[in-house]
């Protein structure tokens, strides 16, 4: 497994749930969660910055009850 160079954000401080992003050699982007070290998603930069735009944009928001903060989704 490659190791990579773990970057989180300033927002999270010292917060035990975040979420960290690395760059990768071949130019990829590899994302985990720090309580799920040996799950890591990767993209390209170009999928992650339409994603982040996306959220912005509020594409997303049907999945939160945007009231309660809670899933509008309810799990299966």
């Amino acid at each position: 497994m490659s190791t990579y160079d773990w970057q989180k954000s300033s927002y999270s401080a010292n917060a035990g749930n975040c979420v960290n992003v690395a760059a990768a050699d071949d130019g990829t982007i590899k994302i985990q969660e720090s309580d799920e070290p040996d799950t890591v998603v990767t993209t390209t930069p170009e999928k992650l910055r339409a994603f982040i735009l996306g959220v912005k944009a509020g594409e997303f928001d049907h999945f939160v009850d945007v009231e309660t903060g809670a899933d509008a989704i309810a799990p299966q």
